[in-house]
């Protein structure tokens, strides 16, 4: 497929980088080069500064020190059990297999190969998009979305539904990339049915790549649809195939959790409520979100008859179904499930607004304004009266946006071009950062690192890194009790517990999943796995145990499994040690 000249009669410019020249060519150029140049710095000013301070998820963290743990033990990544599929733990080990030196040196690492794999994705993606898009629309599209994984949140970077969405552009690039429709297909099958293996919930997002196909390509789509779910299936069966417990765990997973489909889960009152607060929510942590129906009503009002705006309107409104539904039917409605959304709305944005600069020689000057009081908000919302607190006031910033493209459309009813004048004549590159200012919120130590409104939880990145702090120490002091640095170790604590204190495990369930889940699931009892979690109690047990309270308490557990605690290890008494989190036990 040949590149299209999309270049305006009137003269070719610079597409992204710079509106028409306003004074003298040579004036221009360098105009143009200074604010390229300027947000290429603030840009691997902010990944740099994301790398270094950001710090891993505990829900990565669980699933890193399990593995170690695991690996301590003898048992490798494919038969440690983390609470993630095979594909999962291994991309998470190779992963871990780059880093070196200390904790925070080992997380710097692996982050930074994460910001690789994004740049590699975003290479892909502009080398596919600018085959059917203007210059300048590729170009920040492909950014937009590389800068959305990038500078995702910590609770979403490097998560399954995050692995899975960065597959998800894999694909589509490799879909759109490659000439002849069928090698495109069985190309994409390898990253579309990665994603859908990344944790199977994920296979929505799998869905969501293949929608986006059909709003450019119809027959590309199908044929990607067909060569996916085989390949997911291939590689489904694959993992059975090298992992001795892998169909175990596969049954026995979904029963830890209570799932979404439940009939008491099913009111339309109960999911009304749950879907609203979810994304409300999410706007705190992800504002890009906000922007969403504003730039997905600007890219749909540049599209030419109404027949082509319904081919793109209805796979955008089924992306947004297919991502709602995964967060529904897991039913544990944490924020990371939405992933994808953040991800889908810069993308837009970066649509919208070359798109916009092409046809009108001037930015859509609402929606940016709204765009950079988002990114001057977000840092700072925590800090505003608790009323503000409230997804109302998500929803409200996704209306004050809608509102702002709608001005911005009035603004251009006439449908008159290249009417950009004084302070619309800059170099685009730097109109551009106010998207990444938006995108860049998750970087700042006063921004939300969660929120979760029916807990009444909001913590900031200023939080959570103090709370690292504290269960580094926690970990060393408990390092420096057991002496032996080669210690087996039981853990009856959550995983970033046996993260912080890195010491082995000595069997394949380095977090006790199953044993812990009882308190919530009485059922979880009668699970293959729950007896042989429980086994790692009677089969040769650790000298040392460690006790998290807090997340593990014996009382509420199987009574085997209680009893055989008490028979085995002497625990400080909870007056004891009333500030710690997590104590030693040693065997009687």
């Amino acid at each position: 497929m040949g590149r299209t000249d999309h270049t305006p009669a009137r003269g070719r410019d610079s597409g992204f980088l710079a509106l028409r020249l306003p004074a003298t060519a040579r004036g221009a150029a360098r105009t143009t080069r200074a604010a390229r140049w300027a947000a290429a710095l603030s840009v691997a000013a902010l990944l740099g500064w994301s790398a270094v301070s950001a710090e891993l998820h505990g829900d990565l963290r669980y699933v890193l020190g399990a593995l170690r743990a695991g690996d301590g033990a003898g048992f490798s990544a494919a038969e440690t059990f983390t609470h993630r599929p095979l594909f999962y733990r291994w991309f998470i080990a190779a992963l871990d297999g780059l880093a070196f030196g200390s904790t925070g040196t080992r997380e710097i690492v692996i982050r930074l190969a994460g910001l690789a794999l994004c740049a590699a994705a975003g290479v892909l993606l502009h080398a596919a998009l600018i085959r059917r898009l203007p210059r300048g629309e590729a170009l920040l599209t492909a950014a937009m979305t590389t800068l959305a994984l990038a500078l995702a949140p910590r609770l979403d970077f490097l998560q399954p539904e995050w692995t899975a969405v960065l597959l998800a552009v894999v694909a589509v690039s490799a879909v759109l990339l490659i000439d002849r429709p069928w090698p495109a297909a069985a190309v994409a099958a390898v990253p579309l049915g990665l994603a859908v293996m990344m944790k199977f919930s994920t296979a929505a997002i799998a869905l969501m790549a293949l929608l986006v196909v059909f709003g450019t390509d119809r027959a590309r789509a199908v044929r990607a649809a067909v060569a996916g779910a085989g390949g997911a299936v291939l590689l489904f069966l694959l993992s059975l195939a090298v992992a001795s417990h892998e169909w175990q765990w596969v049954r026995d997973m979904p029963r830890i959790n209570r799932t979404g489909l439940e009939a008491e889960f099913l009111r339309p009152s109960y999911l009304f409520e749950r879907i609203t607060t979810h994304l409300g929510d999410r706007v705190f942590v992800s504002p890009v979100l906000a922007l969403l129906p504003g730039v997905l009503l600007l890219v749909l009002a540049r599209v030419p008859g109404r027949r082509e705006r319904l081919h793109r309107a209805v796979p955008a409104l089924l992306i947004g179904l297919a991502a709602v539904g995964a967060v529904t039917v897991q039913g544990q409605w944490f924020l990371y499930h939405s992933a994808v959304l953040p991800v889908f709305a810069a993308a837009l944005w970066g649509l919208a607004v070359a798109r916009w600069y092409r046809e009108f020689r001037r930015p859509p000057a609402a929606l940016l304004t709204v765009t950079l009081l988002l990114a001057a908000w977000g840092p700072v919302s925590h800090r505003l009266p608790e009323r503000l607190h409230g997804p109302e006031v998500g929803w409200a910033a996704a209306a004050v946006a809608l509102g702002a493209a709608l001005l911005d459309l009035w603004s251009v009813r006439g449908g008159s071009r290249g009417r950009g004048t004084g302070m619309f004549r800059v170099p685009v590159s730097l109109i551009a950062l106010a998207g990444v200012a938006c995108l860049a919120v998750t970087v700042w130590p006063g921004s939300p690192h969660q929120k979760i409104s029916r807990a009444d939880l909001f913590t900031t990145n200023t939080g959570y890194w103090a709370a690292t702090e504290a269960r580094e120490a926690e970990g060393r002091l408990l390092r420096a009790e057991i002496g032996d640095p080669d210690a087996p170790v039981l853990y009856l604590a959550f995983g970033d517990v046996v993260y912080f204190t890195g010491l082995p495990g000595q069997c394949r369930y380095p977090v006790p999943t199953f044993l812990q889940r009882v308190r919530f699931i009485e059922e979880i009892r009668e699970l293959p796995s729950h007896d042989e979690n429980a086994r790692c109690l009677t089969e040769n047990p650790a000298p040392f145990a460690v006790l998290s309270r807090s997340w593990f308490r014996p009382g509420l557990v199987d009574e085997a499994v209680r009893d055989r605690i008490a028979e085995l290890y002497d625990c400080p008494a909870r007056e004891e040690a009333p500030d710690r989190h997590a104590v030693l036990c040693t065997r009687r």
